[in-house]
């Protein structure tokens, strides 16, 4: 059998708790038929009397059971199962034997199930418990969200995690590789890196139990985001010739460095980073994440010139950093959003008290180091990782630390704390606390990698700066703090400094481009994610670049403009300040609307119906126009030196026509999801954006169709209805592919309809 099965299929869930459900011969017969990864929290309606945190969905207690068959060949091996993410809680039992419980609901976790496995007939059983909605400040999903996986290895096999690559060395000439690496026992081993073709590039042999090797390669194909290269390391052990493991390692060949005066660096190229943060939700999906979403998602965020990823604020989905080393996404992997100190969780509308407080700190003191180590250990091969955050915003004024040097604090989401919030308070923990804690997990990281630095985002390091904390990290990331990076490079010398959280606005970014010392930003955030609720009915921050249908919003158009260097041109408007800004001119007449021409170039002009409305600067980025409104063809002009580019919005009459398209994710990720976008048009091809209609969806054939999404912050409609409506004129479903094809319908009122084969 295969050395790694992914356990997707076959699975029984339950929600509620059952006294005897880890027992091998319960009948679950009864119990809904799942597929993994799996989010009950997306398969029941919103409600108000849920936590605004979390978005307004349920938790509970959910139970999962999976029968699978064992060959004879499994006498005498090792049988692993690895779990990439349980939310939360997990307990597992093997064969009614308890195997342990795992509080974090972000850590891969394994168990050791030889001694409980036979040939045959086998049960794995796992209890979630989430209970305490307002364990968190952002979504967080229920059940077994990620893969499950099944190993078996002969007795002789390579340790789990137990193979590290990593660069030292590396130019356009010559790059050397050290390998590190370890044995369940003593054998000869090879190593064999091999080229993005397959062709063998280098090698090398050693033995014993444990040991390092160098590999030399000869004019490397370096990694970059312009250019993610990979190989592969072919990791053989043996004994008396006979191969016992075999394991296949992607990795990159590059080098980077953080330098207080010239920023960062990668292969000895200065290069700022253009980045931004990323929950783990996909709106419709949960947590429930196929790589291919994530794919899509991620080729969008390519077009605007990004090239990094925070992952906020937890270990991300093993699939996520796959595709940012494939598609070339430099990597800041998080651990924690909170130490020992519980942070004020909202359930009632975001600032609005009392809040909550119970979560990860409830388990931090007995699970930080092994939570710390997995995710180092795991993601540590990932040519993407530049960077290991040990924590966000641990230091978030009086929630709970505070200090005397301050007699009041506030942070940068506290609009509406109290006054007596604000003020020091001997009575709360003392925020010196926080640079001892920073040093013992720096030291885990170092024990598992010295080849990256140590950073965290600092909420507050006017106060971190004073008390050592900031000093216990290798760099350090400033959130919101734009105005300190300056005044604090003076105050600390030797000091790296980047924006580890930062706004939308130009003068972020202006912060970051015209200082070569700054190393770069990453927006808050990505991509729209459920959860952080202002309050009912909105049940999502609305803060992304996209929206969690996976949709581009008009500040994407404003970020390429700032990040990217081929001319670009799009057009927006809206009515008014506090009213969604579209891609489209369809108003009412007489209305004045602000109109805004988002372009990397040094004029735009402004034409409606054929008539100029006038030429203006663009100040690099962008230009608004207010314009009252008539229908007809709205279009822009910009140029740049000799070059122009231009954009056209049009009024559209009504709907006509349902158009379909499929997402081409690619072979590998082929059986994964298939996403299908759909977009509203008039009869004579015009898009429509402003106006939206109310589908029906139904999938004929084989398949399954498991969510539907239009990124609308305020629909409450159950993410399990077949009927959604469109949102700002789009909507995306998401369909498991069956063994057989598939149709997929799609419907309005009128009787405008429309199909395709998938």
């Amino acid at each position: 059998m295969n050395r790694t099965t992914i356990l997707k299929s076959g699975w029984k869930f339950h929600l509620g708790d059952e006294e005897y459900a880890f027992y091998k011969g319960f009948d679950d017969s009864g119990w809904q038929s799942v597929t993994l990864p799996h989010d009950w929290s997306m398969e029941h309606p919103f409600d108000r009397r849920y936590s605004s945190g979390t978005g307004y969905v349920r938790g509970g207690v959910g139970w999962y059971r999976l029968r699978f068959i064992l060959p004879e060949e499994i006498r005498g091996k090792t049988v692993l199962v690895t779990f990439g993410g349980v939310y939360k809680n997990a307990r597992v039992w093997c064969n009614t034997n308890y195997l342990g419980m795992r509080p974090f609901g972000y850590a891969t976790f394994t168990h050791d199930i030889s001694a409980f496995v036979q040939p045959g007939d086998n049960v794995i059983a796992v209890r979630a418990e989430h209970t305490d909605l307002a364990d968190s400040r952002w979504f967080t999903g229920s059940g077994i969200y990620r893969d499950v996986t099944l190993t078996v290895l002969d007795p002789v096999h390579f340790a789990q995690d137990g193979v590290f690559v990593y660069t030292t060395a590396a130019n356009a000439e010559e790059a050397e590789l050290l390998v590190e690496w370890r044995l369940s026992e003593s054998a000869d081993v090879t190593f064999e890196l091999r080229g993005s073709s397959g062709q063998p590039v280098t090698g090398a042999d050693s033995s014993g139990e444990a040991g390092t090797v160098s590999l030399r390669v000869s004019r490397p194909a370096l990694w970059s985001p312009d250019s993610p290269a990979l190989y592969s390391l072919i990791c053989r052990a043996s004994e008396n010739g006979v191969v016992r493991d075999e394991l296949t390692i992607p990795c990159g060949i590059r080098t980077f460095a953080f330098d207080a005066d010239t920023g960062f660096t990668l292969n000895n190229v200065p290069t700022r980073l253009k980045g931004v943060c990323l929950h783990h939700d996909a709106g419709a999906l949960g947590a429930a994440v196929p790589k291919a979403v994530w794919r899509r998602r991620l080729q969008k965020l390519k077009e605007t010139g990004c090239n990094a990823i925070r992952a906020a604020h937890n270990p991300p989905d093993s699939h996520l950093l796959d595709l940012c080393d494939e598609l070339g996404f430099l990597v800041m992997d998080e651990a924690f959003d909170e130490w020992e100190g519980f942070k004020n969780k909202w359930w009632q509308g975001h600032n609005v008290y009392p809040p909550k407080h119970f979560g990860y700190a409830d388990a931090f003191p007995q699970w930080y180091e092994r939570d710390l180590s997995g995710m180092v250990l795991r993601d540590r091969n990932h040519p993407s990782v530049i960077l290991w955050s040990i924590g966000n915003e641990v230091d978030y004024p009086n929630d709970p630390y505070c200090h005397p040097l301050f007699e009041s604090m506030t942070g940068n989401n506290d609009a509406n704390k109290p006054a007596q919030e604000r003020q020091y308070d001997p009575n709360k923990p003392n925020a010196e606390r926080l640079a001892e804690i920073a040093r013992w997990l720096a030291e885990i990281v170092k024990k598992h990698d010295v080849t990256r630095p140590v950073t965290a985002a600092l909420a507050f390091p006017e106060l971190s700066n004073l008390i050592g904390y900031a000093q216990a990290l290798d760099i350090a990331g400033y959130n919101y703090k734009e105005h300190l990076y300056r005044e604090d490079r003076a105050k600390y010398p030797g000091r790296v400094i980047y924006g580890s959280e930062n706004g939308h606005g130009e003068s972020e970014w202006l912060a970051v481009r015209d200082n070569a010392d700054i190393c770069g930003q990453f927006l808050w955030t990505g991509i729209d994610y459920l959860g952080e609720a202002h309050g009912w009915p909105v049940r999502l921050s609305p803060a992304g670049l996209l929206t969690t249908a996976g949709f581009e919003k008009p500040r994407f158009c404003h970020r390429r403009a700032m990040w990217t260097r081929e001319l670009m041109c799009r057009l927006s408007a809206r009515v008014q300040d506090d009213s969604p800004e579209l891609f489209a001119w369809d108003f009412e007449p007489g209305q004045t609307v602000c109109v805004s021409v988002y372009a990397n170039a040094e004029r735009a002009e402004l034409l409606l119906n054929g008539r100029s409305l006038g030429v203006q600067d663009t100040d690099g980025f962008a230009v608004s126009f207010d314009v009252p409104f008539e229908p007809g063809e709205l279009k822009a002009v910009v140029s740049r030196g000799a070059e122009s580019a231009e954009d056209i919005l049009a009024t559209p009459g009504g709907l006509a026509e349902i158009r379909l398209q499929i997402f081409d994710a690619g072979a590998a990720d082929a059986n994964d999801v298939t996403q299908v976008e759909v977009s509203l048009f008039d009869a004579e091809g015009r898009q429509i954006t402003a106006r939206d209609a109310e589908l029906r969806f139904a999938l004929a054939g084989s398949g399954e169709l498991i969510g539907i999404d239009n990124g609308r912050p305020d629909d409450l409609t159950p993410y399990t209805s077949q009927t959604r409506g469109t949102y700002m004129g789009r909507a995306i479903a998401y369909v498991r592919p069956g063994d057989e094809g598939a149709e997929l319908h799609v419907s309005a009122r009128g009787g405008v309809k429309a199909s395709i084969c998938l």
